[in-house]
């Protein structure tokens, strides 16, 4: 009889069943990623989509000494058909393991910590999603996509601990569509839904999306004083992301944070980056069931504190992990917020670019962080602190470590969460928490 994937007590009787079958001398783990998740798929305001997926991958590790082997399987929701089949894989990687060579760089965890966090949220049904929409959005050419449930991840393993990690979460990534190029491009996400606070986000949208029947506004390559309004930051942090954190690409000097590392460079003193899972939506566990410390400071005042540190990075160059995956990237990448009040944004601005989101980025010279891209949707020319017209797209090429550096003027006043939207395979518990950015002499170009 099947059951729901994501049920606590279904996946502590296959963890219990399935770790009792190992044999004295190894040692096993078992790491499952469950969703029941809702998808609506909407396109001129009317759903064009709509399915529900309950689905659980689990990943049986196998270890003795320096080996290790592993396993990756699709459950089913039926205890005993899904222990046998798991059973049947750790017998295979029993027989395979004393052929595999030693991993120099294998480690495991040593101390049992046992975790549990179970947030339940206030998501909304189906039919209240696409009830909102027609409401609010009729006459409007929405385009959106929604994903709504709850997310699972657990470990156990042969030692006898055991980790759990539930939230409900939602995520609404939606656009306000009005000609050739021209959107207004939003996010409505987080673990409790309201429709008020989602119609008040369209309105502002819609506002926005008349100022984009302007002509508009074609700029020289040049600097201009800019916002950068939170969806835009995250997309710069979310490419720093990629191996700027992480220890292995510092210590083989590839990170492009290589100048702030080495103290070339520093940010503006009112820079405060943290991974800090215990205030996001991430696990505070690793796939190998190691658990986290704390939220890691990675830029402490503008200055390099911390790197993310995986448990093959620990083993590589002696130091301790840190609750890193082995990707090494953040998933609870935290900008604190700055004075700057939100309200005051075009005015603190004066003349210059309201830039909401970014798009095509990419390094153009990662030693250096230098990253380009692409202003896109909803970008306005700012004259006397007030929008003015839209911009032309344009092409941008700059200095990260500089613009967050000493053109920095100021963070604003309250940092938003911006979600990992990908479901390519499962849906993500990544995310960002940002505050806006204002800064001067941002280098735009062909």
């Amino acid at each position: 009889m099947s059951t729901n994937l994501t049920d606590r007590p279904y996946l502590n009787a296959l963890a219990d069943a399935v770790l009792g079958a190992t044999p004295g001398q190894l040692q096993c783990s078992l790491h499952v990623a469950a969703e029941d998740s809702t998808f609506i798929r909407f396109n001129h305001a009317k759903v064009r989509q709509a399915t529900q997926v309950s689905q659980a991958y689990a990943t049986l590790t196998l270890t003795q000494g320096a080996r290790c082997a592993e396993s990756t399987l699709t459950l089913a929701g039926d205890l005993q058909s899904d222990t046998a089949l798991l059973v049947a894989a750790q017998s295979e990687l029993s027989r395979d393991l004393p052929f595999l060579p030693e991993d120099p760089y294998l480690l495991r965890p040593d101390a049992v910590v046992n975790t549990s966090r179970d947030e339940p949220g206030d998501l909304p049904s189906a039919s209240a999603v696409i009830d909102a929409v027609a409401t609010h959005a009729q006459g409007l050419d929405l385009v959106g996509f929604m994903a709504s449930g709850p997310l699972v991840r657990a470990y156990a393993d042969s030692r006898g601990q055991r980790n759990w990690h539930r939230v409900d979460t939602f995520s609404f990534d939606w656009c306000l569509y009005h000609s050739t190029d021209k959107a207004v491009k939003a996010l409505h996400a987080g673990q409790h839904w309201s429709s008020d606070a989602w119609a008040n986000q369209l309105q502002q949208g819609a506002a926005q999306l008349r100022l984009l029947g302007l002509p508009p506004k074609t700029l020289e390559p040049g600097r201009y004083r800019a916002y950068f309004a939170p969806s835009a930051v995250s997309d710069l942090l979310g490419t720093l992301a990629w191996g700027g954190f992480s220890q292995k690409e510092q210590a083989v000097g590839t990170s492009p944070l290589m100048r702030l590392v080495r103290g070339e460079a520093a940010l503006h003193a009112s820079v405060q980056l943290t991974e800090d899972t215990g205030r996001s939506i991430a696990p505070a566990f690793t796939p190998e069931g190691f658990t986290g410390l704390g939220p890691v400071p990675l830029v402490v005042d503008g200055r390099h504190a911390h790197s993310l540190c995986s448990p093959r990075s620990a083993r590589e160059f002696g130091l301790p992990t840190n609750g890193a995956l082995s990707s090494e990237n953040p998933q609870a990448l935290s900008l604190a917020a700055g004075q700057l009040p939100e309200t005051d944004v075009l005015k603190a601005l004066g003349t210059g670019l309201y830039i909401s989101n970014l798009h095509y980025l990419n390094y153009s010279d990662r030693q250096h962080c230098r990253v380009t891209g692409m202003t896109r949707f909803a970008c306005f020319w700012v004259e006397n602190g007030e929008l003015v017209a839209p911009l032309q797209v344009m092409r941008f090429d700059d200095d990260l470590l500089d613009l967050l550096g000493p053109r920095l003027i100021a963070l604003t006043d309250r940092a938003e969460l911006h979600q990992d939207t990908g479901t390519y395979g499962q849906r993500q518990l990544a995310s960002i928490t940002t505050p806006g950015v204002l800064v001067e002499r941002f280098q735009l170009t062909w």
